[in-house]
């Protein structure tokens, strides 16, 4: 990355932040934390100004920063506040009222009204140079706290600088939620340290309504308004967008020259339609405990339906039984876990690398499927091919202990008859081998949203809830086995 504009580090909607004041700011804001004895700072912040001045204040400080993103259910804050042994907390005024024993300092900060809350948590063991803990919202509420170092931090923003030189990217806007490791790495983190100009703002001026509904009109304007050279997105946002463009018979804004997509499989249909659009997407692979990103797909160093090669900070090998392993800016360990990680990280994922060194994915280790003429089959490669037609926004898949393959479909538009999405399931099937290829499938009979049960509360679907609301319609009688038990959980 380079830098088209020196003086000016960041760009929200109360003006443009040069990088003397972004320092001074933080400068004053560690100085406030030091001496107020904070060990362990966590943010409950919408994107803006505020969260990225805080980020910096805890990392001049040497204060661990555990950033939550709005989206987490209180439970899910509870747990990660006392997995990490936070002891204050920076929150909007309006959101300090859930702490109402907390003892509350004003923090007035780039415009917004904030305060910081003394927390009554015990000290929690963390590893060595800790310095940023991560949380994912994962299938429940009680997820581990990942804790990163400075050091794994700056591999993975140097390595995609050196990944990223040719495409001269001198601006980027964080369209994910700051607190996500994605964007607070791979977007923010990397375009700050290496001189591009940031946009940041509000969630909801993005199109995001909740952490699952996404008004694609206004990030388009958004996006159109700024001009942007880079975005990250998820899956599920670059197909609405997709969907959105095809309708309109519009192009995606010239400006872009990368639209980084991950968080989970995408699939080469969905990065063609894409690129038919105009949009530069290119899809990549990572996961918290390798500090955000390993691999990606690149101008030059491209192949649809891979997650691209490694990046410069990381290493990947498949294991014996085809598990990908992870060595180079791995995390330092768990929050109040002593074990430090192996040098080789078991990532969870099944993979291949290929003679030109593209990783391809083949799904989750622990949610292979075992059909009755024993057949293994990941679920997230069907659903993947499933995901690639249009007329399909959202699909999960089940078939362990039954003889053939069956899913739960959303559409696209509610409005689309059964025809259109027997024929998009006809689709997917013949780019699919016979073992793999959907042979019973139900409409949802509800969003796969966090508000409706039947996912997390970043989107990802809940299985276990699915084919419990859902067994009757797809017809599956056969008694559910321990094994699909687990293997849905």
């Amino acid at each position: 990355m380079t830098a088209a504009h020196p003086t000016v580090a960041m760009c929200s909607a109360g003006g443009n932040w040069s990088h003397s004041r972004l320092q001074a700011t933080a400068n004053a804001l560690a100085q406030r934390l030091r001496a107020t004895g904070v060990r362990v700072l966590a943010t409950l912040l919408d994107n803006g100004p505020a969260w990225v001045i805080a980020d910096a204040a805890a990392a001049q400080a040497a204060i661990v920063h555990v950033p939550l993103p709005l989206f987490f259910t209180r439970a899910q804050i509870a747990h990660a506040l006392r997995t990490a042994g936070v002891d204050t907390l920076l929150v909007s005024a309006p959101l300090a009222v859930h702490w109402p024993d907390a003892a509350a300092r004003p923090c007035p900060l780039a415009g917004e009204t904030l305060a910081l809350l003394s927390l009554r948590t015990g000290p929690v063991a963390m590893p060595p140079g800790t310095t940023k803990v991560t949380f994912t919202s994962g299938t429940t509420g009680a997820p581990k706290g990942v804790c990163l170092t400075a050091d794994a931090l700056h591999a993975v923003t140097q390595g995609l600088r050196q990944a990223m030189a040719p495409l001269d990217i001198q601006s980027h806007l964080c369209a994910l939620p700051l607190p996500v490791l994605l964007e607070n790495v791979a977007g923010l983190g990397t375009a700050l340290a290496h001189g591009a100009r940031c946009t940041v703002m509000p969630l909801q001026q993005l199109g995001w309504l909740e952490s699952s509904e996404f008004d694609v009109a206004r990030f388009d304007a958004a996006l159109r308004e700024h001009r942007p050279h880079s975005i990250i997105m998820l899956p599920q946002m670059l197909r609405a967008w997709t969907a959105w463009l095809q309708q309109r018979d519009a192009r995606a804004p010239t400006s872009l020259k990368l639209v980084a997509v991950g968080g989970a499989a995408v699939g080469a249909r969905t990065i063609e339609a894409a690129r038919a659009r105009g949009l530069p997407a290119y899809e990549g692979y990572g996961l918290s405990e390798g500090a955000s990103v390993q691999t990606l797909n690149l101008p030059g160093a491209d192949r649809p339906g891979s997650v691209g090669r490694v990046l410069p900070h990381a290493q990947l090998r498949v294991a014996d039984d085809g598990e990908l392993l992870l060595a180079g800016a791995l995390f330092a360990g768990y929050a109040g876990e002593g074990e430090a990680p192996p040098h080789w990280w078991p990532t969870g994922d099944l993979g291949r690398i290929d003679d030109e060194g593209f990783v391809h994915l083949l799904g989750r280790k622990k949610h292979v499927l075992v059909t009755t003429f024993g057949r293994n089959v990941s679920p997230e490669w069907v659903e993947t091919a499933l995901r690639g037609e249009p007329a399909l926004a959202q699909a999960v898949v089940f078939g362990d202990g039954a003889p053939a393959l069956s899913a739960v479909l959303w559409p696209q538009s509610a409005g689309l008859p059964d025809a259109t999405l027997q024929a998009a399931v006809d689709a997917a099937n013949a780019t699919l081998p016979d073992y793999a290829r959907v042979r019973r499938w139900a409409r949802a009979r509800a969003e796969f949203s966090a508000t409706a049960g039947m996912a997390t509360a970043n989107g990802r679907p809940q299985r276990t809830a699915i084919w419990q609301r859902h067994a009757d319609a797809l017809a599956v009688h056969e008694p559910v086995s321990p094994i699909v038990r687990s293997l849905i959980a």
